[in-house]
């Protein structure tokens, strides 16, 4: 007891430097970066359209003109003028308020050009980025605790392994899907052990995430096989230079694991704990009762992919729209991919189900036998 009681504020103390520590850091890591930085301290506005000549309020310009101060290389410390022109939907452009931090493109001085002009090529976000991920794993410690602490740690991990998938990818010719294969099964090993222990709780949730999903990658691809495809749009993917239909089976497959896991996770928890609370029940109560939780779980899960996938189209729709294509137009062309993932997405959820609460029964069973 007094070896944990010691050991908690040692693990919060850490913590808290390091958040000081990231603090501090991206307010002052300027000569980290090889592209100049500059911090806006001044900002002129200028109106450069004709209101008469504006159809819609949104495309009316204006040009800001800003001096900012060098933070980096060797023309640190000197003043830079910029001009910036933005339009108030600000799409593909923005404003910028004394304290901004930007990138900054610029030629030397000469004697012909004593003043230092220059171009923003983009912001420097890193301290909110900072701030908001300190915020997601302080709420994830609060409400979950010492588990909150290992799922701030696996994701940090999966974020690892997926990067260096992907950079494997791009330097390699190595297939796409075999790659997200092995990274599926990573994720949700390291995943569910990291945040539930070693336990048959997570072997039964590990067992049954690895089937769904791959059971749901192998049925959405002999139906898209079946179908040659039709009705599947990849003008999304227009400007890749790889081949867009591994890339989007790969996506796919890498999307739906994290509903697979939420159900699997959830239905051997449930079913576990109706055990431990009643050791006599028998096989044919905990069939019935797990079969009504991944009923309920089934109906928002899969509301719950049909929106988040939905919901990134929604700009698209709209500029479809306010362009005047037609509306069924409009929906198969960006929708066609996103309600596809959806749609695979559920066949893992819906699979998962009776994989979840066979494979906890089994383990069960095991348990009672031992016991």
């Amino acid at each position: 007891m007094i070896y944990k009681f010691k050991k908690k504020p040692l693990i919060y103390t850490f913590i808290f430097i390091c958040f000081i520590t990231s603090i501090i850091f991206v307010y002052h890591n300027y000569g980290f970066y090889e592209r100049p930085i500059a911090k806006v301290i001044q900002t002129d506005l200028e109106d450069s359209t004709d209101i008469t000549d504006i159809h819609d309020n949104n495309d009316r310009l204006f040009t800001q003109h800003i001096i900012a101060e060098i933070k980096n290389g060797e023309e640190k410390g000197q003043l830079i003028h910029l001009t910036n022109k933005y339009s108030l939907s600000g799409a593909n452009d923005q404003p910028y308020q004394k304290g901004n931090e930007v990138f900054v493109s610029f030629e030397k001085n000469t004697i012909e050009n004593p003043q230092l002009t220059g171009n923003i090529t983009d912001v420097k976000r890193d301290k909110y980025i900072v701030m908001v991920a300190w915020i997601f794993i302080f709420t994830l410690l609060i409400v979950g605790k010492k588990q909150g602490l290992f799922a701030s740690i696996s994701l940090a991990v999966n974020i690892l392994l997926l990067s260096y998938a992907l950079d494997i990818y791009v330097r390699t010719d190595m297939n796409l899907l075999w790659i997200c294969g092995i990274m599926v099964i990573l994720f949700t090993i390291i995943s569910l052990l990291l945040v539930n222990g070693f336990n048959e709780k997570t072997y039964t949730a590990i067992i049954a995430t690895l089937l769904g999903t791959f059971s749901s990658l192998l049925i959405t691809y002999l139906a898209i096989w079946i179908a040659s495809e039709n009705g599947l749009y990849y003008e999304e993917m227009q400007y890749l230079t790889r081949p867009y239909r591994l890339i989007f089976l790969a996506g796919l497959f890498i999307g739906s694991l994290g509903a697979v896991m939420d159900v699997a996770i959830s239905l051997s928890s449930a079913t576990f704990e109706l055990y431990n609370k009643n050791n006599d029940i028998s096989v044919k109560a905990l069939k019935a009762s797990g079969m009504e939780i991944g009923k309920d779980i089934m109906g928002t899960m899969t509301n719950i992919l049909f929106f988040a996938y939905i919901s990134g189209s929604i700009p698209m729709l709209i500029l479809y729209l306010k362009n005047y294509s037609p509306l069924g137009f409009t929906l198969s062309i960006n929708l066609s991919l996103e309600l596809a993932r959806a749609l695979a997405g559920g066949i893992g959820i819906v699979l998962t189900i009776p994989i979840g609460l066979y494979t906890s029964i089994f383990f069960i069973k095991r348990k009672r036998e031992n016991s």
